[in-house]
């Protein structure tokens, strides 16, 4: 009891070294990491004080520029002729020249001159946000000029004037119920008694509630005060650009704590007293800056808390305005302004842990060092008896006997551990090349010798062709061997065919058919007499290696059978559409272009991308399938070139009714001659009536092409040409197949003659889906593939004027729906076969190439993060693929600068992935496709650099 206990006190050598030498340093990590940390956080609150400085000079600069142009205009207006004008005509001769400034000085919002008699004319440019200022301004208007004039007999009138760019007069209105002297205005006043440009501190504009400055000087004569109303909002602008940190609130206020620029505007709640009056740091929706109004800018760097979190304020005044005393009111959040300090507290952390697990390894190594060597022996035989053969079982060691013993271990798990390989290469050799050179290497070492080969048999040429020779100076083909050769016949023409002292086996698989002959050369030992032993352990080997070899064959010609069934599928949607001519063909071989360079590429993107034999494999079969659901899709739909094509194209029959109409204008026109009317007036209702005809059916048929957008007008006149009539006197229910008769059940039959529109929606033009209902929606129980597709009501819609009042391309709702079903059906079909795990990502690969980045795609609405390499690199192909095609008879195969140009906007649409999209331009994978599949008129010179700068500006 007491060895046991003694036993169970004692400490490793190695564990107490490397304890020690670790908490001695972790110790001593912890005192410099608290003092970096102190010495960082007053760094960081001097380094935003001196911030804060820079930011005000800043503030100043911007403010003094905001001020000097204006003054400069104002002293020229000083002498301008306008001071001598004495009526509205004369002042619009000077409109130009107050246009000119306005066009000039971006941050003018007005010009006007105040008259000492009380007249006022204001030049106003409009922007698309004075809508709500000025109601009804008259379209394409750039300019507002309001003016307040005396007429006779001491009538005020109050007129807006609105002009185009070029100072067109648009439209003149009388203004009421404006009250305005610009006398009693303050710059007016101002101004009179300086003499001197006089600028006014920040206020709310009288004409809309900007904040701005007014600058104002008085005229030469003295009879007028000329004004420039400067807006200072984007001074918010300029303060969000300068926060030290995401979270800093930045504000210019007056003494009075009024605001004059916000860096978070959108949360600027107006002075509901006075909406003409500034707003105050106490209506702002934050009360964090409310808290540090208080403070002057002598005061030093405060910490105070708001809304449950610590910041440090701060105040640094502006002398940009001398009118007004500003200051920048500035609060940081304490966790944003330390951040770095965190970070540097948080890497030296990890340092020391770093370097606290290095010293711990180090400790454990010198206490292993000092330690008991047979300790590592005894777990390495342990191991072997654990099974594990492929462990070393040799130890260094200054023990002659632990070191000797370790080596005997050593030589037994190595001759095990070779009979593990072969079983090893046997079971999961995939390529039969490889399998038979690994084979032929471990057998040759299990038995000592250094030399040998394989020769595996041809049925149909009877005879041995050369697999793997490992040294050995033979023929490359042995012939005359037949199929039912015994096999000491064979050994005996092999010995007159194979020089030296070979050992053969032959090899025969599970039907004891001929596959092949394993030949060793024995070099060592008596090779006159060789070891029975020997030759049986061969013959057993080699048999393993004959059933290795036939699983082999039989599962390399079963993948060769399902790629040739795969290319047939392909080939056969390929011929199915001249539309799609090729595609299933090209698709895959540009995809796989695509993801070899993906493999290849060292971009951060794709350095963590790699493909295994297996993963290649599903890749190769999904992009070969990716569009094998078009064998459901209808022909006469995936082919309507035009809007009323269905398996043929009806224009023909309205045609027919419009010959009709046509015919019914003629028959018209001669009974009006036989009932006595006269001759010109019945020739002029016809030929106006079948000119009126021949120019609708000309854009019925327009329409029906679909190659231009339909406008709302175009529809509704089309609509209103379908409402024309004309007389059926045949059963329309006659000659119909039994489908058609079908949707005719509920549907009473109407006596003849019948009258029918010309163009009509009829219910027999509606075909429901009846129970087949495909699985797309989200709530369908039976989507287990997590479709999210809008279903269309109606499974098709053959209505006439729904049909060709399509206001783009050809293809209704539900025939568009029917096209994009295809990959539901592709992924449906590749589901439902059989397949091994190792293709289990092949029904997922082949049906998401129609997927966007952005969630807009289908058929599950896939975004960029749910959606890998592959399946982005399959929507790339199939797009570039799609747009360079020159197979297909409704368009021209694009250039490579065309076609790359429409996949830029794509990504910057979210369509498809930009770092794929750059690595298939910067690999040369797009060239190299060119080169092989496009015409030589496609190949033009593509600016790269210029292709892909709209990309690195978005990630800028």
């Amino acid at each position: 009891m007491n060895d046991q206990r003694r036993q169970s006190a004692q400490i490793s050598l190695a564990l107490l070294i490397a304890t020690t030498i670790t908490l001695g340093m972790l110790v001593l990590a912890m005192v410099l990491i608290t003092q970096s940390f102190r010495g960082l956080e007053v760094a960081k609150l001097s380094a935003a004080r001196d911030t804060a400085q820079q930011l005000a000079t800043a503030i100043n600069d911007r403010l003094e520029a905001i001020t000097r142009p204006q003054a400069i205009a104002l002293r020229i207006l000083a002498d301008d002729p306008m001071q001598y004008s004495t009526d509205l005509d004369d002042r619009l001769e000077r409109l130009p020249v107050y246009a000119s400034i306005l066009e000039e000085n971006p941050l003018v919002t007005s010009i006007y001159s105040g008259f000492a008699n009380g007249e006022f004319f204001l030049l106003r440019r409009l922007r698309d946000s004075d809508s709500h200022f000025f109601p009804d301004i008259p379209a394409g208007s750039r300019y507002l000029l309001r003016t307040i004039t005396w007429l006779p007999p001491g009538i005020m009138a109050v007129e807006l004037h609105f002009y185009d760019d070029t100072l067109q007069r648009l439209q003149r209105r009388p203004l009421r119920d404006y009250d305005y002297d610009p006398r009693s205005r303050n710059w007016f006043r101002l101004a009179m008694e300086s003499g001197e440009t006089i600028l006014t501190p920040p206020y709310v504009f009288f004409s809309t509630p900007e904040v701005g400055l007014t600058l104002a000087r008085r005229s030469m004569n003295g009879t007028i005060v000329n004004g420039i109303d400067v807006t200072v909002t984007d001074l918010s602008h300029k303060l969000a650009e300068l926060r030290l940190t995401p979270g800093t609130q930045l504000a210019v206020v007056n003494d009075n704590n009024e605001l004059i620029a916000y860096s978070n505007p959108d949360d600027l709640i107006s002075n509901v007293t006075d909406p003409k009056a500034l707003s105050n740091l106490t209506l702002l929706r934050d009360p964090t800056l409310s808290l540090i109004g208080h403070l002057s800018d002598k005061a030093d760097v405060i910490s105070f808390e708001s809304l449950g979190q610590t910041y440090y304020g701060l105040s640094v005044g502006l002398n940009a305005l001398s009118t007004d005393n500003l200051r920048i009111v500035i609060a940081i959040p304490a966790d944003e302004l330390l951040a770095d300090a965190w970070a540097s507290l948080a890497l030296q952390t990890r340092i020391a842990v770093g370097i606290a697990v290095l010293l711990l390894m180090l400790g454990w190594f010198l206490g292993n060092q000092v330690g008991k060597p047979l300790e590592n022996l005894t777990d390495r035989v342990g191991a072997l008896s654990r099974f594990r053969f492929d462990t070393s079982v040799k130890v260094k060691s200054r023990i002659r006997e632990a070191s000797k013993l370790g080596a005997a271990l050593d030589d037994m798990a190595r001759t095990i551990r070779s009979f593990q390989n072969i079983a090893l290469t046997l079971n999961r050799g995939k390529n039969l090349d490889e399998l038979l050179k690994d084979v032929l290497a471990h057998i040759i070492h299990i038995v000592g010798e250094r030399r040998g080969a394989i020769y595996l048999y041809a049925r149909n040429a009877e005879q041995l062709n050369i697999a793997v020779n490992e040294g050995l100076d033979i023929a490359n083909r042995i012939e005359h061997i037949a199929r039912n050769t015994d096999d000491n016949d064979i050994i005996h023409q092999l010995r007159s065919e194979v020089p030296g002292h070979p050992i053969f086996a032959i090899l025969r698989n599970r039907q004891k058919d001929l596959v092949g002959v394993l030949v060793i050369e024995m070099e060592s030992g008596d090779q006159a007499h060789l070891n029975d032993d020997l030759i049986v352990f061969v013959d057993e080997i080699a048999g393993s290696a004959a059933v290795a070899i036939e699983t082999r064959e039989l599962i390399e010609n079963q993948q060769a059978l399902l790629d040739g069934i795969i290319r047939l599928v392909a080939n056969a949607i390929d011929t199915k559409s001249p539309y799609t001519s090729g595609h299933c063909e090209r698709v895959p071989k540009l995809a796989q272009m695509l993801v070899d360079a993906a493999s290849a590429s060292q971009e951060p993107a794709f350095q963590d991308f790699h493909m295994s034999e297996d993963e290649a494999y599903e890749f190769h079969l999904a992009s070969w399938l990716h569009d094998c659901g078009k064998i459901t899709s209808p022909e006469y739909v995936v082919d309507k070139s035009t809007k009323l094509e269905t398996i043929y194209n009806r224009i023909h029959e309205i045609r027919t009714r419009f010959e009709v109409l046509h015919r019914d204008a003629e028959i018209r026109y001669l009974k009006d001659r036989i009932n006595g009317v006269d001759s010109d007036e019945a020739r002029s209702r016809r030929d106006q009536r079948q000119q009126e005809l021949q120019q609708q059916f000309d854009e019925v048929a327009r329409a029906n092409i679909g190659g231009e957008f339909m406008s709302e007008n175009h529809i509704a006149h089309i609509r209103v040409i379908g409402e024309q009539t004309w007389q059926r006197h045949f059963d329309d229910r006659l000659g119909l197949s039994r489908d058609e008769l079908h949707l005719l059940d509920n549907i009473p039959a109407t006596s003849l003659p019948a009258e029918e529109k010309l163009l009509d929606d009829k219910p027999q033009h509606l075909e429901h889906w009846g129970d087949r209902i495909p699985p797309v929606t989200r709530g369908d129980p039976r989507n287990k593939w997590g479709f999210d597709m809008d279903l269309p009501t109606y499974a098709y819609n053959r209505g006439e004027v729904y049909n060709l009042t399509i206001q783009r391309g050809t293809l209704t709702a539900e025939e568009r729906f029917k096209i994009n079903e295809h990959i539901v059906q592709t992924i449906c079909m590749l589901d439902a076969l059989p397949l091994p795990d190792r293709l289990a990502n092949v029904p997922r690969l082949a049906g998401t190439h129609h997927e966007r980045m952005d969630g807009k795609g289908y058929p599950c609405g896939l975004r960029a993060k749910d959606m890998g390499v592959p399946e982005k690199v399959m929507a790339v192909a199939d797009i570039f693929e799609a747009l360079t095609a020159t197979d297909r008879p409704y368009k021209d195969g694009k250039t490579l600068t065309e076609a790359l140009g429409i996949m830029v906007r794509m990504v910057a649409e979210r369509h498809i992935d930009g770092d794929v999209f750059r690595l298939f331009v910067l690999s040369g994978v797009y060239q190299q496709y060119a080169e092989t599949f496009l015409a030589p008129s496609q190949i033009d010179k593509v600016d790269e650099d210029a292709l892909l700068e709209p990309l690195y500006q978005m990630s800028r």
